[in-house]
Parts: structure tokens; sequence; C-alpha cells
């Protein structure tokens, strides 16, 4: 995934390899059924979300910021919209490449940074984060970036760390979005030192940790609406009971808090005003 070492990356040293491991283990996780699933009921709400706007969802511009070994990107091309993924890993991109070649789509994948991307201001009908901003050192200049490619009514999706859950699954180890950020800067550092496997042998490490709320309060001062977990929820195929504890949460702000504390991760769709 597209991202950088904690506080000293600079944008024009990036290494763009992947350890093997870490390869290995992304590429086989990008094929699951969680993750082909995920990822289309992303797809799907985003197109929902950019019809209701723009009152139209045929052959969108798509960029895929971090995008991997591309399964996202190719769900997008699958309905013929025009994707363009980009990711920090040679090796990585050169998968997904691969991945499109055989089913015959047509994706735009390159290797490039997430906070100086080659794409024009408001080429885009949708900008995807998945799973990357945590790993960003320079985030605010990874979703200002985002932002920026982004056409008015377009829609930005992100997930990332939820600092508010003291589940998660960067770093193996318990409850570490608790860690005050002195224990946390030390981890990172054994990440990429001496103890790799406590990241998943990630090359670039989670350093980041949100919340809903402190990145809807960032992209709100940036010309967006955020809508929530709770706000995309689609209740047509939940009983009466989920239907009713979405319900709560939705017209409840602490109800809608504890949810949150309740997530392992965030995600967040982000509409650019017009």
């Amino acid at each position: 995934m597209s991202s950088s070492t904690p506080e000293t990356q600079s944008r024009e040293s990036w290494d763009h390899s992947t350890a093997p491991d870490f390869l290995d283990h992304y590429t086989r996780e990008s094929l699951s059924p969680a993750t082909i699933g995920r990822f289309t009921r992303v797809r799907d709400k985003a197109i929902g979300l950019v019809a209701q706007r723009q009152g139209r969802a045929d052959r969108l511009a798509v960029v895929d910021i971090g995008c991997g070994a591309g399964t996202q990107s190719r769900l997008w091309a699958q309905l013929g919209h025009r994707v363009h993924g980009l990711d920090v890993s040679a090796p990585l991109i050169e998968v997904a490449r691969q991945r499109a070649r055989e089913e015959k789509l047509d994706v735009a994948f390159e290797v490039g940074s997430a906070t100086s991307l080659p794409y024009a201001d408001g080429s885009m009908d949708v900008s995807l984060l998945p799973e990357l901003l945590e790993h960003v050192a320079d985030w605010k200049s990874c979703l200002n970036e985002a932002a920026r490619v982004l056409k008015p009514g377009g829609v930005l999706y992100l997930s990332t760390t939820n600092w508010l859950c003291p589940l998660q699954e960067e770093y193996n180890l318990p409850m570490y979005s608790w860690y005050p950020g002195f224990v946390k800067r030390r981890y990172e550092q054994l990440a990429v030192t001496t103890r790799p496997e406590i990241a998943n042998h990630a090359r670039y490490p989670a350093v980041n940790w949100f919340s809903f709320y402190s990145l809807a309060a960032y992209l709100e001062g940036r010309g967006f609406n955020c809508l929530d977990r709770f706000d995309v929820i689609d209740t047509d195929h939940l009983g009466t009971l989920q239907k009713l504890a979405i319900g709560m949460a939705r017209t409840i702000p602490p109800l809608r808090f504890v949810g949150h504390v309740l997530t392992s991760y965030t995600i967040l769709f982000a509409l650019k005003r017009s």
C-alpha cells in the first residue's frame, strides 16, 4: 500500500520494494471473499452516492490510491468505469497489472506517492483511500491530494485506523490503539528494524490513529460533507431490532459514539460540495 515511514520519510525517498512475507500475505488476502465483499460494498455505495449528487453514475473516473494488488480497481473496471490505480509498492503494482491483463481489464496502474498524485485538479468522480492513511506520515498531504483531484459533487471514500477502539490489526500487540504516543513511536521503530513481525512485515507500518470525528472535522473544513458507517448502512435487509439499533445510533449522538468505540476501524464517505 502507498505509505511513508515515521516523520523522517521525505517525498523523494520512497522505497518501492516490498518485503516478501508481506507481499505473499497481501496478495493472498487481496483475493479473499471477505476483501472482495468489502470492496464490492464500497463500490456500490460510492456509485449510489455519485448518482444522487450528479444524476449519473456511468463511466466514472476513479482513482484507487494505495491500490495494492488492484482488487478494488478491478471491481470498478468490471463495470466499465475508467480506473487509475496507484501504489508505492512496485511488486504489488506488477501483481495488479498481471491480474488486470488476465481479466482483460483496462486499468491504468502506476507506481507513485499518495502525497503527490500525477492527476489533474478536478479530474476524478471518485477518490478511494483504502487502509492507507494510517501508513502515511504526511497524512494531511495525502487527504489534500485525494480532495484536489476530485470533481465538485464527487465522492471520497477512506478506511483507516480507529483509536477509539482497543481492537486493531496493524500491530500484533493487545490494545495497541490505546497505547500512549511515545510507546507507539517505540514500536514503530522496532517494526522497521529488529522486529518486523509485530507489524506483519509491512514496509511502512501504521504511524497514525484517527477517529471518524477527527477526520470529519478536517474534511468539513475543506469543503466536504461527511458520512460515517451508520449513515451509509443499508437497513433494508436487516431485522427489526437491527433497524432499531441503527436508527437510534443515527439520532442519539452518545449511542453513535459507543458504536464507534465498538468498531475496530474507521470508514468515511466524504461528499465534495459543488
